[in-house]
C-alpha cells in the first residue's frame, strides 16, 4: 500500500488520481487552497487520510502546504497536480511573482524541496508544453509582453525540466511527467475531446503501481505509454539553471542527494 500526496487535489485530475488511487487500496493525503475546498475534498473523498489546506499562490503558502504535509506523511509517492492555465491574464502575487511562474513552476519546485523525499515524484504537464519558450532569460515574464497561452506552455515545460532534473539528481527516486490530454477540466473545457479517467489515470499508474512500466525514471507518458518530450527539457545545464532560478527566488534549495 502506498500513501501518496496529490496537490491542486479539490477536484479536477487531481480528485480523480485521488478516487483511483483509494479504489486501489492506498492512503491519499489531498490538497485544497481553503478551508471551503478542503471540505468538498473530504465530501468528494471521504476516505482520504487527511486534506492539507494552503495556497501556493505565495511563498508563505508553499511553506504552509510543505509543513502540513510533512506531519501527514511520510510518502510513497507525491504527485503534482496543482496548476492555473492557459487563459490567465497577467497577475502578480503578494512576493512580486508572475501568477502562473508561481503556482505553476514554484510550488513543485519548493514542495520538492521542503517535503522529505519519496520514492516517486509525479508531475503533471501538458502537450503544450512542446511549445514552451527553452528560453530561461525571463521567466517572470518582467519584459517580454503578456501571452497566456504561451507564459502556461512555458510552464508546462518547466514542469518536465523539473522531473528531468529530479530523475539525474536523485537516482534513488523514480521521477516522471505526464500528460493528461485535453480534458473536460475547468482548465481544459467542458468541450474538451480526451477522456478524464485516463487523463487521472496516469498520475495514479507512476505514483503507486507496480507495472514495470511505471517503475522507470526520467520518463514522459501519456495515458501509460512513452512519449516523446520536449528535447531541450533533458539538457542538463537548462535544468541546472531552473534549479539555481527556484533556488534564489524561493530561498531554498533542492536537497543535494536523496535519502
Amino acid at each position: 500500500m502506498a500513501r501518496v500526496f496529490v496537490t491542486g487535489s479539490a477536484d479536477g485530475l487531481g480528485l480523480l488520481a485521488g478516487r483511483q488511487l483509494a479504489a486501489a487500496g492506498h492512503e491519499v493525503v489531498l490538497h485544497a487552497r481553503n478551508a471551503r475546498r478542503a471540505a468538498d475534498a473530504w465530501a468528494a473523498l471521504p476516505g482520504a487520510a487527511a486534506v492539507v489546506v494552503g495556497d501556493v499562490v505565495t511563498l508563505d503558502g508553499m511553506r504552509e502546504v510543505a509543513t502540513q504535509a510533512t506531519a501527514a506523511g511520510p510518502f510513497t509517492a507525491v504527485i503534482h497536480n496543482v496548476a492555473v492555465g492557459y487563459r490567465e491574464r497577467r497577475l502578480t502575487t503578494a512576493d512580486g511573482l508572475n501568477h502562473v511562474f508561481a503556482v505553476n513552476v514554484l510550488a513543485p519546485y519548493l514542495l520538492t524541496a521542503l517535503i522529505p523525499l519519496p520514492r516517486r515524484l509525479v508531475f503533471l504537464s501538458s502537450g503544450l508544453h512542446r511549445s514552451g519558450n527553452p528560453s530561461l532569460d525571463d521567466p517572470q515574464w518582467e519584459r517580454r509582453s503578456w501571452n497566456g497561452m504561451q507564459a502556461y506552455s512555458d510552464s508546462k515545460l518547466h514542469d518536465v525540466v523539473l522531473a528531468f532534473a529530479a530523475a539525474r539528481r536523485w537516482p534513488s527516486v523514480q521521477s516522471n511527467a505526464l500528460e493528461p490530454g485535453w480534458v473536460p477540466t475547468k482548465m481544459g473545457g467542458a468541450g474538451a475531446p480526451d477522456d478524464l479517467e485516463a487523463g487521472a489515470d496516469t498520475q495514479a499508474w507512476l505514483a503507486a503501481s507496480d507495472d514495470p512500466a511505471a517503475a522507470v525514471s526520467g520518463g514522459y507518458f501519456f495515458h501509460r505509454r512513452p512519449r516523446e518530450a520536449h528535447p531541450p527539457a533533458r539538457d542538463p545545464a537548462a535544468q541546472d539553471r531552473l534549479l539555481e532560478i527556484c533556488a534564489s527566488v524561493s530561498g531554498a534549495a533542492w536537497p543535494a542527494a536523496a535519502g
